[in-house]
Protein backbone atom coordinates (compact mmCIF):
# COMPACT_ATOMS: atom_id res chain seq x y z
CA UNK A 1 0.00 0.00 0.00
CA UNK A 2 1.25 3.41 -0.78
CA UNK A 3 1.89 5.93 1.95
CA UNK A 4 -0.94 8.44 0.34
CA UNK A 5 -3.72 5.86 0.55
CA UNK A 6 -2.84 4.46 3.73
CA UNK A 7 -2.88 7.92 5.07
CA UNK A 8 -6.09 9.14 3.50
CA UNK A 9 -8.02 6.33 2.36
CA UNK A 10 -7.48 3.26 3.77
CA UNK A 11 -10.41 2.00 6.44
CA UNK A 12 -12.38 5.25 5.50
CA UNK A 13 -15.45 4.09 4.37
CA UNK A 14 -17.14 7.39 3.72
CA UNK A 15 -20.13 6.29 2.30
CA UNK A 16 -21.23 5.07 5.74
CA UNK A 17 -21.10 8.69 7.14
CA UNK A 18 -22.51 11.08 4.58
CA UNK A 19 -19.13 11.24 2.82
CA UNK A 20 -18.00 13.60 5.40
CA UNK A 21 -13.68 14.36 4.01
CA UNK A 22 -13.39 13.98 8.07
CA UNK A 23 -14.44 10.53 9.71
CA UNK A 24 -16.90 11.12 12.91
CA UNK A 25 -15.97 10.70 16.38
CA UNK A 26 -18.07 7.61 17.60
CA UNK A 27 -18.73 9.25 20.94
CA UNK A 28 -20.17 6.18 22.61
CA UNK A 29 -19.87 3.56 24.54
CA UNK A 30 -22.41 1.34 23.96
CA UNK A 31 -23.35 -0.21 20.63
CA UNK A 32 -27.00 -1.61 20.86
CA UNK A 33 -28.07 -5.51 19.52
CA UNK A 34 -31.40 -6.01 17.98
CA UNK A 35 -31.82 -9.27 19.59
CA UNK A 36 -30.35 -11.88 21.63
CA UNK A 37 -28.90 -13.74 18.80
CA UNK A 38 -27.33 -10.94 17.47
CA UNK A 39 -25.81 -10.12 20.87
CA UNK A 40 -24.86 -13.60 21.62
CA UNK A 41 -23.09 -13.23 17.99
CA UNK A 42 -21.47 -10.30 19.39
CA UNK A 43 -19.83 -11.39 21.95
CA UNK A 44 -18.83 -14.81 20.06
CA UNK A 45 -16.66 -12.25 18.14
CA UNK A 46 -16.33 -9.09 20.33
CA UNK A 47 -12.45 -9.24 18.59
CA UNK A 48 -14.29 -8.03 15.62
CA UNK A 49 -17.43 -6.42 16.41
CA UNK A 50 -18.98 -2.95 17.67
CA UNK A 51 -20.15 -4.34 20.92
CA UNK A 52 -18.67 -2.04 23.73
CA UNK A 53 -16.06 0.31 23.33
CA UNK A 54 -13.84 -0.95 25.70
CA UNK A 55 -13.25 -3.30 23.35
CA UNK A 56 -13.69 -1.64 19.42
CA UNK A 57 -14.73 1.77 18.35
CA UNK A 58 -14.71 2.56 14.56
CA UNK A 59 -13.15 5.55 15.22
CA UNK A 60 -10.41 3.48 16.66
CA UNK A 61 -10.40 0.61 14.14
CA UNK A 62 -9.92 2.94 11.50
CA UNK A 63 -6.82 4.41 13.56
CA UNK A 64 -6.15 0.68 14.28
CA UNK A 65 -5.90 -0.37 10.50
CA UNK A 66 -3.70 2.76 9.66
CA UNK A 67 -1.28 1.97 11.86
CA UNK A 68 -0.75 -1.36 11.36
CA UNK A 69 -0.09 -0.47 7.62
CA UNK A 70 2.64 1.68 8.06
CA UNK A 71 4.34 -0.76 10.47
CA UNK A 72 3.34 -3.39 7.54
CA UNK A 73 1.91 -5.46 10.17
CA UNK A 74 -1.08 -7.64 9.66
CA UNK A 75 -2.83 -6.11 12.47
CA UNK A 76 -2.40 -3.59 15.25
CA UNK A 77 -4.61 -2.94 19.04
CA UNK A 78 -4.42 1.15 19.81
CA UNK A 79 -4.07 2.03 24.06
CA UNK A 80 -4.71 5.02 26.04
CA UNK A 81 -0.93 5.70 25.97
CA UNK A 82 2.32 4.44 24.77
CA UNK A 83 2.93 3.00 28.45
CA UNK A 84 0.10 1.17 28.52
CA UNK A 85 0.74 -0.44 25.12
CA UNK A 86 3.91 -1.22 26.58
CA UNK A 87 3.11 -3.22 29.57
CA UNK A 88 0.13 -4.55 27.72
CA UNK A 89 2.82 -6.26 25.12
CA UNK A 90 5.18 -7.25 27.63
CA UNK A 91 3.02 -8.87 29.81
CA UNK A 92 1.39 -11.20 26.96
CA UNK A 93 4.74 -12.32 26.44
CA UNK A 94 5.45 -13.69 30.23
CA UNK A 95 4.80 -15.63 33.07
CA UNK A 96 5.75 -16.27 36.60
CA UNK A 97 9.04 -18.06 36.24
CA UNK A 98 9.54 -16.46 32.84
CA UNK A 99 12.65 -14.25 31.96
CA UNK A 100 12.89 -10.97 29.92
CA UNK A 101 16.90 -9.54 28.57
CA UNK A 102 16.11 -5.66 28.22
CA UNK A 103 17.98 -2.92 26.62
CA UNK A 104 19.91 -1.13 29.34
CA UNK A 105 17.89 2.88 30.09
CA UNK A 106 14.84 2.56 28.13
CA UNK A 107 11.95 5.13 28.53
CA UNK A 108 11.83 5.59 32.36
CA UNK A 109 8.57 3.86 33.15
CA UNK A 110 9.76 0.80 30.88
CA UNK A 111 12.23 0.63 32.88
CA UNK A 112 10.01 0.63 36.04
CA UNK A 113 7.85 -2.20 34.96
CA UNK A 114 11.17 -4.33 34.23
CA UNK A 115 13.08 -3.40 37.53
CA UNK A 116 9.85 -2.89 39.85
CA UNK A 117 6.66 -4.60 38.58
CA UNK A 118 7.89 -7.83 36.91
CA UNK A 119 10.36 -9.37 39.47
CA UNK A 120 6.68 -9.09 42.21
CA UNK A 121 5.19 -11.38 39.99
CA UNK A 122 8.08 -13.87 39.53
CA UNK A 123 9.23 -12.81 36.69
CA UNK A 124 13.04 -11.97 36.26
CA UNK A 125 14.73 -9.16 34.40
CA UNK A 126 18.71 -8.86 33.16
CA UNK A 127 19.78 -5.14 31.79
CA UNK A 128 22.11 -5.27 29.09
CA UNK A 129 23.56 -3.04 26.91
CA UNK A 130 22.23 -3.58 24.02
CA UNK A 131 24.65 -1.92 21.46
CA UNK A 132 26.71 -5.28 20.90
CA UNK A 133 23.75 -8.05 20.14
CA UNK A 134 26.46 -11.11 22.16
CA UNK A 135 24.75 -8.61 25.29
CA UNK A 136 21.91 -10.23 24.75
CA UNK A 137 23.36 -13.77 23.75
CA UNK A 138 25.55 -13.71 27.08
CA UNK A 139 22.02 -12.72 29.10
CA UNK A 140 19.65 -15.43 27.52
CA UNK A 141 18.59 -18.67 30.20
CA UNK A 142 17.02 -21.05 29.63
CA UNK A 143 14.26 -19.99 30.93
CA UNK A 144 14.52 -16.80 28.49
CA UNK A 145 11.11 -15.78 26.95
CA UNK A 146 11.38 -12.25 25.41
CA UNK A 147 13.79 -10.29 24.32
CA UNK A 148 13.12 -6.13 24.71
CA UNK A 149 14.37 -3.13 22.82
CA UNK A 150 14.27 0.41 22.59
CA UNK A 151 16.28 1.69 19.41
CA UNK A 152 17.26 4.50 19.37
CA UNK A 153 16.65 4.04 23.35
CA UNK A 154 15.62 7.28 25.33
CA UNK A 155 17.82 10.17 26.27
CA UNK A 156 20.94 8.49 25.26
CA UNK A 157 19.89 7.08 21.76
CA UNK A 158 21.91 3.68 21.79
CA UNK A 159 21.09 1.69 18.96
CA UNK A 160 20.69 -1.97 19.03
CA UNK A 161 20.97 -4.35 15.61
CA UNK A 162 17.41 -5.32 15.54
CA UNK A 163 18.14 -7.93 12.71
CA UNK A 164 20.57 -9.88 14.89
CA UNK A 165 18.48 -9.62 17.82
CA UNK A 166 15.74 -11.17 15.98
CA UNK A 167 17.43 -13.72 14.77
CA UNK A 168 18.88 -14.71 18.06
CA UNK A 169 15.19 -14.54 20.20
CA UNK A 170 14.42 -17.20 17.07
CA UNK A 171 17.32 -19.42 17.73
CA UNK A 172 16.61 -19.53 21.53
CA UNK A 173 12.76 -19.49 20.91
CA UNK A 174 11.92 -16.31 22.12
CA UNK A 175 9.65 -13.25 20.95
CA UNK A 176 10.82 -9.49 20.18
CA UNK A 177 9.37 -5.97 21.17
CA UNK A 178 10.87 -2.85 20.13
CA UNK A 179 9.61 0.42 21.15
CA UNK A 180 9.69 1.92 17.93
CA UNK A 181 8.92 5.56 18.80
CA UNK A 182 12.08 7.28 18.56
CA UNK A 183 11.96 6.62 14.65
CA UNK A 184 8.25 6.87 13.94
CA UNK A 185 6.98 4.01 11.60
CA UNK A 186 7.92 6.10 8.61
CA UNK A 187 11.99 5.84 9.53
CA UNK A 188 11.97 2.49 10.89
CA UNK A 189 9.94 -1.04 10.62
CA UNK A 190 11.33 -3.53 12.56
CA UNK A 191 8.91 -6.03 11.51
CA UNK A 192 10.73 -6.23 8.29
CA UNK A 193 13.62 -7.23 10.35
CA UNK A 194 11.84 -9.72 12.49
CA UNK A 195 10.73 -8.16 15.16
CA UNK A 196 7.29 -9.79 16.41
CA UNK A 197 5.84 -6.59 17.87
CA UNK A 198 6.13 -3.12 17.73
CA UNK A 199 4.94 -0.40 20.03
CA UNK A 200 4.55 3.20 19.70
CA UNK A 201 3.80 5.96 21.92
CA UNK A 202 1.09 7.73 19.52
CA UNK A 203 1.32 10.40 21.95
CA UNK A 204 4.98 11.51 19.95
CA UNK A 205 5.20 11.88 16.37
CA UNK A 206 2.03 10.02 15.38
CA UNK A 207 -0.40 12.46 17.09
CA UNK A 208 2.23 15.80 16.65
CA UNK A 209 -0.03 18.20 18.24
CA UNK A 210 0.90 17.60 22.12
CA UNK A 211 -2.89 17.44 22.28
CA UNK A 212 -3.52 13.75 22.40
CA UNK A 213 -2.62 10.19 24.80
CA UNK A 214 -2.37 7.16 23.24
CA UNK A 215 -0.65 4.11 22.61
CA UNK A 216 -0.16 0.93 19.79
CA UNK A 217 1.10 -2.29 19.35
CA UNK A 218 1.41 -3.94 15.70
CA UNK A 219 2.41 -7.40 14.96
CA UNK A 220 0.48 -10.65 13.62
CA UNK A 221 -3.24 -11.02 13.91
CA UNK A 222 -3.37 -13.94 16.07
CA UNK A 223 -1.04 -12.65 18.62
CA UNK A 224 -2.62 -9.34 18.71
CA UNK A 225 -6.09 -11.12 18.55
CA UNK A 226 -4.75 -12.96 22.37
CA UNK A 227 -3.39 -9.79 23.75
CA UNK A 228 -7.11 -8.19 23.29
CA UNK A 229 -8.98 -11.10 24.91
CA UNK A 230 -6.32 -10.90 28.08
CA UNK A 231 -4.62 -7.78 28.73
CA UNK A 232 -6.21 -5.71 26.59
CA UNK A 233 -9.69 -6.50 27.83
CA UNK A 234 -8.71 -7.47 31.39
CA UNK A 235 -6.50 -4.18 31.78
CA UNK A 236 -8.52 -1.72 30.18
CA UNK A 237 -6.24 1.15 29.72
CA UNK A 238 -8.32 1.72 26.19
CA UNK A 239 -7.88 4.41 23.95
CA UNK A 240 -10.74 7.30 23.72
CA UNK A 241 -12.92 7.67 20.52
CA UNK A 242 -11.63 11.75 20.82
CA UNK A 243 -8.42 11.06 21.33
CA UNK A 244 -8.49 8.43 18.00
CA UNK A 245 -9.52 11.33 16.10
CA UNK A 246 -7.14 13.70 17.26
CA UNK A 247 -4.40 10.82 16.24
CA UNK A 248 -5.89 10.20 12.67
CA UNK A 249 -5.90 14.15 12.42
CA UNK A 250 -1.79 14.22 12.99
CA UNK A 251 -1.24 11.09 10.96
CA UNK A 252 -2.66 13.35 8.01
CA UNK A 253 0.77 15.19 8.02
CA UNK A 254 3.11 13.16 9.62
CA UNK A 255 5.00 13.07 6.58
CA UNK A 256 5.64 16.57 6.22
CA UNK A 257 5.88 16.94 9.84
CA UNK A 258 9.18 14.28 9.94
CA UNK A 259 10.32 15.69 6.80
CA UNK A 260 11.28 19.55 8.34
CA UNK A 261 11.97 17.59 11.41
CA UNK A 262 14.77 16.22 10.28
CA UNK A 263 15.84 19.30 8.22
CA UNK A 264 16.07 21.34 10.86
CA UNK A 265 17.39 18.60 13.25
CA UNK A 266 20.43 18.07 11.09
CA UNK A 267 20.88 21.70 10.57
CA UNK A 268 20.52 22.72 14.39
CA UNK A 269 23.57 19.38 15.59
CA UNK A 270 25.83 20.33 12.73
CA UNK A 271 25.93 23.88 14.26
CA UNK A 272 26.50 22.10 17.88
CA UNK A 273 29.32 20.08 16.54
CA UNK A 274 31.32 23.56 16.62
CA UNK A 275 30.13 25.19 19.78
CA UNK A 276 33.67 24.87 22.42
CA UNK A 277 30.66 24.68 25.19
CA UNK A 278 29.18 21.36 24.21
CA UNK A 279 31.50 18.44 25.27
CA UNK A 280 29.33 15.73 23.13
CA UNK A 281 26.15 15.07 20.84
CA UNK A 282 24.57 11.58 21.19
CA UNK A 283 22.64 11.25 17.99
CA UNK A 284 22.62 8.07 15.58
CA UNK A 285 23.30 9.97 12.61
CA UNK A 286 26.46 12.29 13.24
CA UNK A 287 28.83 10.58 11.09
CA UNK A 288 31.63 10.34 14.08
CA UNK A 289 28.89 8.14 16.11
CA UNK A 290 30.04 4.83 16.13
CA UNK A 291 26.89 3.27 15.31
CA UNK A 292 26.39 5.63 12.31
CA UNK A 293 26.48 2.77 9.82
CA UNK A 294 23.78 0.52 12.08
CA UNK A 295 21.61 4.21 11.91
CA UNK A 296 21.70 4.48 8.03
CA UNK A 297 21.29 0.79 7.55
CA UNK A 298 18.10 0.43 10.16
CA UNK A 299 16.14 3.74 9.59
CA UNK A 300 15.57 5.81 6.57
CA UNK A 301 16.14 9.06 7.90
CA UNK A 302 17.01 11.01 11.46
CA UNK A 303 14.40 12.06 13.53
CA UNK A 304 14.11 15.51 16.05
CA UNK A 305 15.48 14.06 18.96
CA UNK A 306 19.34 13.92 20.46
CA UNK A 307 21.03 14.93 23.65
CA UNK A 308 24.07 17.32 24.41
CA UNK A 309 26.61 17.17 27.16
CA UNK A 310 27.29 20.37 28.23
CA UNK A 311 31.26 20.72 28.63
CA UNK A 312 31.06 21.56 32.87
CA UNK A 313 31.00 19.75 36.48
CA UNK A 314 29.03 23.24 37.78
CA UNK A 315 25.28 22.12 38.28
CA UNK A 316 24.28 25.59 38.41
CA UNK A 317 25.59 26.66 35.10
CA UNK A 318 23.77 23.47 34.03
CA UNK A 319 20.49 25.30 35.21
CA UNK A 320 20.76 28.32 34.25
CA UNK A 321 21.90 27.35 30.43
CA UNK A 322 18.47 25.71 30.52
CA UNK A 323 16.78 28.59 32.22
CA UNK A 324 18.41 30.61 29.69
CA UNK A 325 16.31 28.98 26.71
CA UNK A 326 13.65 31.51 25.52
CA UNK A 327 11.86 29.42 22.61
CA UNK A 328 12.46 25.86 23.57
CA UNK A 329 10.16 24.43 26.51
CA UNK A 330 10.73 22.40 29.32
CA UNK A 331 8.78 19.23 29.31
CA UNK A 332 8.78 16.01 29.57
CA UNK A 333 7.27 14.56 26.20
CA UNK A 334 7.92 15.28 22.60
CA UNK A 335 6.62 14.43 19.12
CA UNK A 336 4.70 17.82 19.08
CA UNK A 337 5.12 21.11 16.52
CA UNK A 338 6.92 22.94 19.88
CA UNK A 339 11.07 22.28 20.17
CA UNK A 340 11.51 21.23 23.76
CA UNK A 341 14.08 20.18 26.46
CA UNK A 342 14.56 17.66 29.03
CA UNK A 343 17.57 18.34 31.35
CA UNK A 344 19.32 14.95 33.05
CA UNK A 345 19.82 18.12 35.97
CA UNK A 346 15.81 18.14 37.07
CA UNK A 347 15.95 14.67 37.99
CA UNK A 348 19.13 15.36 40.89
CA UNK A 349 17.14 16.22 44.11
CA UNK A 350 13.75 16.04 42.85
CA UNK A 351 13.06 13.10 45.19
CA UNK A 352 10.95 11.11 43.50
CA UNK A 353 13.14 10.29 39.96
CA UNK A 354 16.50 8.91 39.99
CA UNK A 355 19.05 8.85 37.46
CA UNK A 356 21.81 7.20 36.29
CA UNK A 357 22.75 10.02 34.09
CA UNK A 358 25.17 12.54 34.27
CA UNK A 359 23.59 15.94 35.15
CA UNK A 360 25.12 17.94 32.09
CA UNK A 361 23.37 16.30 29.98
CA UNK A 362 20.23 18.01 28.41
CA UNK A 363 17.83 16.40 25.86
CA UNK A 364 16.53 18.30 23.09
CA UNK A 365 13.72 17.92 20.73
CA UNK A 366 13.60 19.85 17.29
CA UNK A 367 9.95 20.83 16.41
CA UNK A 368 8.72 22.53 13.45
CA UNK A 369 10.57 26.04 14.30
CA UNK A 370 13.02 27.62 11.87
CA UNK A 371 16.18 26.13 12.73
CA UNK A 372 18.19 30.03 12.98
CA UNK A 373 15.33 31.07 15.01
CA UNK A 374 16.24 27.85 17.34
CA UNK A 375 20.20 27.90 16.80
CA UNK A 376 19.91 31.90 18.13
CA UNK A 377 18.55 30.62 21.15
CA UNK A 378 20.83 27.59 21.66
CA UNK A 379 23.59 30.37 21.21
CA UNK A 380 22.71 33.45 23.93
CA UNK A 381 21.94 30.02 26.38
CA UNK A 382 25.06 28.92 25.68
CA UNK A 383 26.82 31.94 26.28
CA UNK A 384 25.69 32.10 29.85
CA UNK A 385 28.05 28.54 30.91
CA UNK A 386 31.22 31.37 30.85
CA UNK A 387 29.43 33.65 33.09
CA UNK A 388 30.11 33.36 36.92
Amino acid sequence: MELSYILNELGEDRELYFNAVSPPIIQTSNFACKTVEDMRQMLRHEAEAYFYTRGNNPTITMLEKKLAALEGAEHAIAFGSGIAAVSAAVLSQVNAGDHVVCVKKPYSWTNALMQRFLPRFGVEVTMVDGTAPDNYRQAIRPNTRLLYMESPNSFTFELQDIAAITALAREHNCSTIIDNSFASPLHQNPIKFGVDLVVHSCTKYIGGHSDAMGGVICGRRDTINKIFEREFMTLGAVLSPQDAWLLLRGLRTLPVRMERIAATTRKVVAWLEQQPQVERILYPFLPSNPQYELAQRQMTNNSGQFSIALKTDDLKKVDRFCDSLQHFLMAASWGGHESLIYPAAASYNSGNYKSSLNFNLVRFYIGLEDADYLIRDIEQALATIGEK
